[in-house]
């Protein structure tokens, strides 16, 4: 897999894709342009996978990763048991209007 750069510094990145990945669990769906979601995707799908886990050290691994409380207790309360019996591809991309002011390509990142 190509690591998408986004544009942004390491650092600046990596906090980008962890807001990303904790609205995801957060609020179910995110609009976001559509290289942030492709970059968001695999993330959240392995959050959801650490969810399904249920053990102290996934906890551990998604509080560090998702930095929110709130999500880390959403993720494991309620959306990994609601995939518990599913093999993977717990959210989709779906391509959306080009927005408004410069003409980004915008996608919906959002659980399936």
């Amino acid at each position: 897999m190509r690591l998408q750069k986004l544009g942004r510094p390491q650092g600046a990145r990596k906090a980008l894709l962890r807001s990303l990945v904790a609205s995801v669990v957060l609020h179910g769906k995110i609009e976001t342009t559509a290289g942030k979601a492709k970059a968001a995707k695999p993330l959240v799908d392995k959050m959801i996978t650490l969810g399904k886990r249920g053990d102290l050290h996934a906890r551990r691994q998604a509080a560090a990763f998702l930095g929110n409380p709130e999500a880390v207790k959403k993720l494991f309360n309620e959306i990994a048991p609601r995939y518990a019996e599913r093999n993977g591809g717990y959210t989709r991309v779906l391509k959306l209007a080009p927005r408004e002011g410069d003409a980004a390509p915008m996608a919906l990142l959002e659980l399936v």
